[in-house]
């Protein structure tokens, strides 16, 4: 399940407490739950005791290498000068979180 930070709170809390009696009444299944770092707090304590995190964060190149292609697939590239594209190739970057 992607995306669990951008579920609303009271949906998230419903759609842990579901995820709970799932795998109380059957405890071989496995969820993967994915979101951001904020949601970890709330996911252990509604999964309690079944919860292992893993933190995922994406390489530098692999950031930069997509924003160049889909900067090279701009159809009116005449709208960016080289000044502005450099410092989004570079600023982006930056700012990227853990995932």
């Amino acid at each position: 399940m992607d995306a669990q930070d951008e579920c609303a709170p009271e949906n998230r809390v419903k759609l842990l407490d579901s995820l709970k009696e799932i795998l109380r009444m059957s405890p071989c299944t496995r969820v993967f739950v994915a979101g951001r770092p904020q949601i970890r707090p709330e996911t252990g304590r509604r999964l309690a005791g079944r919860v292992t995190n893993l933190s995922i964060s994406p390489r530098r190149d692999d950031i930069i290498g997509y924003i160049q292609t889909r900067l090279d697939e701009d159809t009116d590239p005449d709208a960016m000068n080289s000044s502005l594209k450099a410092d989004i190739l570079k600023k982006v970057p930056e700012e990227i979180s853990e995932m």
